[in-house]
């Protein structure tokens, strides 16, 4: 049905390493495959296989779950995307009382890769990594522009002044900055 490499960490993996769960699930526990270091591995190509056909209206949904926290949806393959490289995004594991739920004879809890065939339609963005680089990069320019005011910043009573070319000054700066340094805006996008 469908195979996974983990970039640098491994050969491919078809579905006999995942556990099934029913029919349109599968689970994939990254204790034994990387143990606690789960969050080490920020990349997975998964794909279809040649003789297996998956609705055109389904998807192959991936989502990540850390230890103690819920399943984020990562990225999706379909006909038309019979393969893709996601960016993991683990989600911060669950507080300590939740970890501690457990019985103490029970098995840890451990980070997971879950697999799901789900209506495409339903899914978000099938793009999700090129979604957050996005929403981290407007994140580290807004921060940059903050920092800059901040110290241009005067106060007057209960509010914050700040020059009136303050926005001109920072751009121009901005722009300098990036011709001179080719690295500079691509620190952004870490």
């Amino acid at each position: 049905m469908f195979g996974v490499v983990f970039p640098n960490r491994s050969f491919p993996i078809d579905i006999s390493t995942f556990t099934q769960i029913d029919t349109l699930h599968w689970v994939l526990d990254m204790n034994h495959f990387v143990g606690e270091a789960y969050d080490q591995i920020g990349e997975m190509c998964i794909f279809l296989l040649n003789n297996f056909t998956l609705p055109p209206d389904k998807a192959l949904a991936v989502y990540v779950q850390s230890p103690g926290s819920a399943f984020a949806f990562s990225g999706a393959v379909t006909l038309s995307r019979p393969s893709a490289v996601l960016s993991l995004q683990w989600p911060e594991p669950g507080s300590a009382a939740q970890l501690q739920l457990t019985a103490g004879d029970s098995a840890p809890l451990s980070a997971k890769i879950g697999i799901s065939v789900e209506d495409a339609a339903a899914l978000p963005s099938l793009d999700v990594a090129a979604e957050r680089k996005i929403e981290r990069l407007a994140m580290r320019v807004g921060e940059n522009l903050f920092n800059f005011m901040q110290s241009f910043c005067g106060v007057d009573g209960s509010k914050l002044v700040v020059p009136m070319d303050i926005l001109d000054r920072w751009f121009k700066k901005f722009q300098e900055r990036a011709k001179r340094d080719p690295g500079f805006l691509k620190s952004f996008a870490l």
